[in-house]
């Protein structure tokens, strides 16, 4: 059973699966072996290392992660109904680095968590009862998420090969959607289309990197044999930090089962695109989607996890999909477990893979990006549409105008939050001019 199909109403092992895992989440985050925010994991080894303060790093925790918790992380899973990454695990990135003793992390963590089973209900129930329901209205996001996000391979490949090569990948991309369409109206239609859209750019990559080898094979034959690990100067530090994560390991492989768990019980969603399929029942569709964005973020997750000595809290993110495709959380809990177990003893290969393979990881780049803006122009036209869903013309002018004061004013809110966030600011609005007999709801 979903979260969506029940309102946010959860059941007792879901419950305390969640409160749990933010638990977890917070003392591993206090310990600086991992957080969820990529901009975060940077200014660890300054704190590891005793260059920053606890409080100040969780500044700048706070500071990266405010806008995404309140603006894409609450907006997405009141929508949805399903739980997100964002909601979860940035606050308790901040209440991990921020407790100043160990055992503070895990109960300021377990407090958020029930803090999301319990409050979320509440909250539910309550905008539902408002005379401008702005929450059924948030639900007009999923379809340009979903369809906008099928194009995010032909966004890539542009980038990455040009215009030719990303018009061949964006004109079969609409074939297969639309024959999708026409002979399995009951499959999410992008799912194919994304599936050979990313082997298309895998393939590209992969042809570049093998021609360019071959290319460069007679002169490296005639090269000098020093070897290029001991002349870089990051080695030893990638070393330490991967040698500082493998000490941790059944740490690592507890979190592990917990994300696959979490992932498995079907009340949680890895990404925008992902958190309407599981609420949707589309689970290998919604394991697909986070397969690829796995792709897209695995080298930053590498990189920086090797330069700082702190990993993801959701590892590369493949214990999501994994999770979405068991059937039972015991599974999910060993195969979660097995997951970051393969990941943080492969972390040091995984990263000279990348050295060697550099438009591969160009490739993860662009994706990355690619993934940023389909999804950027996909939650304001969604936002748009629950504005106007909720309150016709003057929603429009009132979330479409706060979003573009958020912009003169240099996004206090960052970009992709701020949409969603003027529609729950702009359904308050009305709500109150609706108080004072002075907005008229738009009738469903």
């Amino acid at each position: 059973m979903s979260a969506a199909g029940t309102g946010l109403d959860f059941t007792l092992p879901q419950q305390l699966t969640v409160i749990a895992l933010c638990a977890l989440t917070a003392f591993v985050s206090h310990l600086a072996l991992a957080v969820f925010n990529d901009g975060v994991r940077p200014f660890l080894l300054d704190f590891v290392r005793g260059r920053s303060t606890r409080g100040a790093t969780a500044a700048v925790s706070f500071g990266l992660s405010a806008g995404f918790v309140f603006g894409l992380g609450a907006p997405m899973a009141l929508a949805s109904g399903v739980l997100n990454p964002w909601l979860l695990f940035l606050p308790t990135d901040v209440l991990g680095i921020l407790a100043p003793r160990k055992w503070l992390a895990p109960l300021l963590g377990a407090a958020w968590g029930a803090v999301v089973v319990f409050g979320l209900k509440g909250a539910n129930r309550l905008a539902h009862e408002l005379p401008v329901d702005f929450l059924t209205a948030l639900q007009e996001m999923s379809t340009p998420i979903l369809y906008l996000f099928t194009l995010f391979p032909v966004l890539a490949v542009t980038k990455q090969f040009g215009r030719v090569r990303g018009g061949v990948v964006g004109v079969v991309e609409l074939a297969l959607v639309v024959l999708t369409l026409k002979l399995w109206p009951t499959v999410f239609a992008g799912a194919v289309a994304m599936a050979v859209g990313v082997l298309m750019l895998i393939g590209f990559a992969v042809a570049r990197d093998v021609g360019q080898r071959r290319a460069a094979a007679p002169v490296s034959d005639t090269a000098g044999t020093g070897s290029g690990d001991d002349a870089d100067p990051m080695a030893s530090l990638f070393g330490a930090s991967a040698a500082r994560l493998r000490r941790h390991l059944p740490l690592f492989m507890v979190l592990g089962a917990g994300i696959c768990v979490l992932a498995q019980l079907k009340i949680f969603g890895g990404g925008e695109a992902t958190s309407f399929l599981v609420a949707k029942g589309q689970y290998a569709e919604a394991a697909q989607v986070d397969l690829y964005r796995m792709l897209g973020f695995l080298p930053l997750i590498a990189t920086t996890a090797l330069a700082s000595g702190a990993y993801g809290i959701v590892g590369f993110t493949l214990a999501y999909p994994v999770g979405y495709l068991l059937p039972n959380p015991y599974l999910a809990a060993l195969a979660g477990a097995a997951v970051f177990a393969v990941e943080v003893l492969a972390l040091s290969w995984i990263g000279k893979g990348l050295g060697r393979l550099p438009s591969v990881r160009d490739s993860s780049e662009h994706l990355r990006a690619a993934i940023g803006e389909a999804l950027g122009l996909a939650i304001l036209f969604g936002s748009l549409m629950a504005a106007n869903a909720m309150g016709g013309g003057l929603g429009i002018l009132v979330c479409g105008g706060l979003y573009l004061l958020n912009e003169a004013m240099g996004r206090p809110v960052v970009r992709m939050a701020a949409a969603p966030a003027a529609v729950l600011v702009g359904g308050v609005v009305l709500n109150v001019l609706y108080w004072l007999d002075l907005f008229t709801p738009v009738k469903a």
